[in-house]
């Protein structure tokens, strides 16, 4: 419940719309983004073991095509109906284990072979990421991952792991399980507005939803003033 946690969930609350981050975002998930799931920390001491192989576009075990992970590519343009975004609280060397994953995967279209998803065969396809403390980590859930036996005897794994989907996407039901909807309160204090619009439910940009733009000021997408009154008139609501 990492943004649960009052003034030392701010670097937490951070990642919602970082700077460095939101271009990346949006080339990988487009305007209006969401947040997906609530965030959690993941910490492991040495022979804590790894979690096998899952994801993908194509599910690795079932082959059945995952719509709601899927890695898509049309006219240049990306796009991730959920994305994975893991912040490293500790360093991760070579061989320490941890966040692993199938480079390439998120194209994939078959099931993965016997024994490769406990990690059993084919290892030299699977990549444990060298990241130092600091480093963020964005992943396709359409791209097969999971994680190695942690290995340093010196530090604990520890990791910060968030998800987001497109405007209209929605995978988690965290947002809906709170009383009468939205998340919990105490991840609404002391945001900023385009914070703030990472924390929407899902629903079309054109709807008025508020948009990061490149400076971090955010504008509200809508309809014009005719169509809306169209479906005032109609529908008998604001939105249809």
């Amino acid at each position: 419940r990492v943004l649960e946690w009052g003034e030392e969930s701010k670097v937490f609350k951070s990642i919602l719309a970082h700077p460095k981050l939101v271009p990346h975002f949006h080339g990988l998930l487009g305007k209006g983004y969401r947040m997906d799931h609530l965030p959690f920390i993941i910490a492991q001491d040495e022979g804590g073991e790894g979690f096998q192989l899952h994801g993908g576009t194509v599910d690795c075990t079932s082959g059945e095509y995952n719509s709601y992970l899927a890695y898509t590519c049309h006219q240049g343009t990306l796009r991730n109906a959920l994305l994975g975004v893991n912040v490293m609280l500790t360093d991760h060397n070579a061989g320490d284990g941890g966040f692993c994953v199938v480079n390439g995967s998120h194209k994939s279209n078959f099931a993965m072979p016997g024994g490769m998803v406990d990690g059993e065969k084919y290892q030299e396809f699977i990549t444990q990421p060298v990241t130092k403390a600091g480093d963020v980590v964005l992943f396709s859930e359409g791209t097969v991952h999971g994680a190695m036996a942690w290995t340093p005897t010196d530090r604990q794994r520890r990791t910060c792991l968030y998800r987001f989907s497109p405007a209209t996407n929605v995978y988690g039901r965290s947002y809906f399980g709170h009383e009468g909807g939205g998340w919990p309160t105490a991840i609404y204090e002391d945001l900023d507005e385009a914070q703030l619009s990472v924390l929407e439910p899902p629903y079309a940009n054109r709807l008025d939803r508020p948009n990061i733009k490149d400076d971090r000021s955010v504008e509200i997408t809508t309809r014009n003033e005719r169509k809306k009154a169209h479906d005032a008139a109609v529908f008998g609501t604001k939105y249809f």
